[in-house]
């Protein structure tokens, strides 16, 4: 019996003990993150799954995994599929399989921490079709069999000084208590790490690739902010920094203090706060007001200081990547070199500047088959060699001070294929579609998705994730509300207006299943575009590209660009050499003019 399957099995024995007939396993934490702490990955430990998202019921005679199409590879090669079946997510949600599968008359288990109250809705009248009961534990089941589970980050929150952060922590706590006085709300709680990071303009270290720290905050209409966090997390400078306004708790008095507000209206974000939490305030008597968490809009809108911060960064980024392309096009076609060892060469790159406090997630070093995964995350077990005749991709991101980066290239091992310069070219118009789009002041991202595919659905293909996410400032890599989404891909769809100040990645892809994988990503800010002889009174937006790094020109069959499509590639490359160009120097800066070089037909 392997590891997992013993887990399994005394999950099972643990939940039939209790008087559940079922147990649902998230990969969230108590925060809704993304990205979680290794006190969290539940599903992980349970399963072996090491995806960024997915879910897991665990039933009396069968188990099920789900996820979306961009683990539809990866989770096949890491869950045992004798013991779990494979679900695919959006088409079969959680809720929906527990209503064909449950038991009549079952208790199924939850976490009410690790679920919305929509979810929970969801599920239950999905389950009383069956006859069945969601039951809510006290404590999770997973937890109380995993005996060796860490514990969370003891790690100190940091300051982020206000000439990083554009604004300070009281004007932006002033702003949202007028957001709450306009909706005539005493409070509002505060659950989404990055949106209390931003907030407070503190930083943490208690998520792998993300700054934040574990904490709660609940923001009152005078401004005043009562903050939940571990004691030993804060020390005297982040105390001074945050101020007698800023009121300080340990976070384990959160839930207590949640039964505090008896006939007050207390704001939370039904889609970013787990059930507990709205419970517990309605426990407590408190009024219920919906409202999506304010500081996410806030937040995506970056300021002046926040914009030059991130060209800062990307720039150094960009040539810390540029001189590790060029070591690998040396470098890779020898057939010494692995995902790993590639990886780390990138990292060290990164570190040379000095100024590299994290990646801003596990890097992404795929090889042939594997770079058809699009989230594949490369282990000393999966760890393949780069061999010649495999196109190599290269998903990586940096955490600056000043900025989060994320990018990602392709390139040849060798001579490539006429048919992976026809993928990577259409790749590439898409991706130039998107970076040339001009749209007026408010549409959703949704609209624009398409723009990336049309030149590989004209040749029956596609890829199955959005084509772009927002990005925060030294924050999340993946930062809401904003998307580049369709409702036929992975997330859903993006109805969120796109504004000026907001950042996204322009990332679209081809995936060869077995054979390889293709992405190009850049970074792109949304700002004003004044369109000669228009209507004045239509404010219009377009897309400035800001991350510097050559697309590889190899791979490119130019007979494919329109004169347009060309031109924006030779004017890019023409940045991107002017950017870089004091930052390399020797083979690095003779690499920059080579892959910069106009191209022709």
């Amino acid at each position: 019996m392997t590891v997992y399957a013993a887990r399994l099995a005394t999950l099972r024995d643990h939940l039939r003990s209790h008087g559940l007939d079922g147990f649902v396993v998230p990969l969230t934490d108590e925060y809704l993150s993304e990205y979680v702490g290794s006190y969290a990955q539940r599903l992980a430990w349970l399963t072996g799954f090491e995806g960024s998202a997915g879910s897991a019921v665990v039933l009396a005679d069968r188990a099920a995994i789900f996820t979306d199409g961009r683990y539809t590879l990866q989770v096949r090669e890491q869950v045992d599929g004798t013991a779990w079946d494979y679900v695919a997510v959006p088409q079969t949600p959680v809720a929906e399989w527990l209503g064909a599968h449950a038991p009549a008359g079952a208790r199924i288990g939850y976490d009410p921490w690790l679920h919305t109250a929509a979810w929970v809705a969801e599920a239950t009248v999905a389950l009383a079709a069956r006859d069945a009961t969601l039951v809510a534990v006290e404590a999770n089941p997973v937890d109380a069999i995993w005996h060796d589970r860490p514990a969370p980050s003891p790690a100190r929150l940091r300051v982020q000084d206000e000439a990083l952060a554009g604004a300070s922590s009281a004007a932006k706590r002033g702003a949202i208590a007028d957001w709450l006085t306009d909706r005539r709300a005493d409070a509002v709680v505060l659950s989404a790490l990055d949106s209390i990071a931003w907030l407070l303009n503190v930083r943490g270290s208690d998520v792998a690739h993300t700054p934040v720290a574990l904490a709660y905050a609940i923001l009152h209409a005078d401004g005043a902010t009562d903050l939940f966090v571990a004691p030993d997390k804060v020390d005297d400078t982040v105390r001074q920094h945050l101020g007698n306004a800023v009121r300080l708790h340990d976070r384990t008095a959160f839930a207590a203090a949640l039964g505090d507000f008896a006939g007050r209206r207390v704001a939370v974000d039904p889609a970013g706060a787990v059930a507990a939490i709205g419970a517990a305030l309605a426990a407590g008597g408190a009024t219920l007001v919906a409202e999506r968490d304010p500081v996410l809009l806030a937040k995506a809108i970056k300021n002046p200081v926040e914009i030059a911060g991130h060209r800062a960064a990307s720039l150094r980024d960009g040539a810390a990547v540029s001189r590790f392309l060029r070591w690998a096009e040396e470098a890779l076609p020898g057939g010494t070199e692995t995902e790993l060892s590639a990886a780390a060469r990138l990292l060290a790159f990164r570190q040379e500047g000095g100024l590299l406090l994290d990646t801003s997630f596990a890097t992404i070093s795929a090889t042939g088959a594997h770079g058809a995964s699009p989230h594949y995350h490369v282990t000393p077990e999966s760890d393949a060699p780069i061999l010649p005749g495999q196109l190599y991709l290269i998903d990586s991101g940096g955490q600056y001070a000043d900025g989060t980066t994320d990018i990602t290239r392709v390139l040849p091992v060798g001579a490539p294929t006429a048919e992976m310069r026809d993928r990577f070219t259409r790749v590439l118009r898409g991706h130039i579609a998107v970076a040339t789009a001009i749209f007026p002041d408010g549409t959703p991202g949704s609209q624009l998705d398409s723009f990336a595919r049309r030149p590989l659905w004209e040749a029956g293909l596609d890829y199955g994730h959005g084509t772009g996410h927002g990005i925060g400032a030294y924050l999340s890599v993946h930062e809401g509300p904003q998307r580049i989404a369709s409702p036929l891909y992975p997330g859903g769809q993006s109805l969120e207006p796109l504004r000026a100040g907001m950042m996204l990645s322009n990332e679209p892809g081809y995936y060869k299943p077995g054979e390889y994988g293709i992405r190009i990503e850049n970074l792109v800010l949304t700002v004003p575009c004044a369109i000669p002889g228009g209507d004045a009174e239509r404010a219009m937006l377009a897309f400035e590209t800001l991350t510097t790094v050559p697309i590889e020109r190899d791979l490119i069959d130019t007979a494919l660009l329109s004169d347009a499509e060309l031109d924006w590639l030779n004017t890019y490359h023409a940045t991107v050499e002017r950017a870089l160009a004091p930052l390399l120097t020797g083979a690095d800066a003779d690499w920059l003019a080579r892959k910069c070089a106009p191209l022709g037909r």
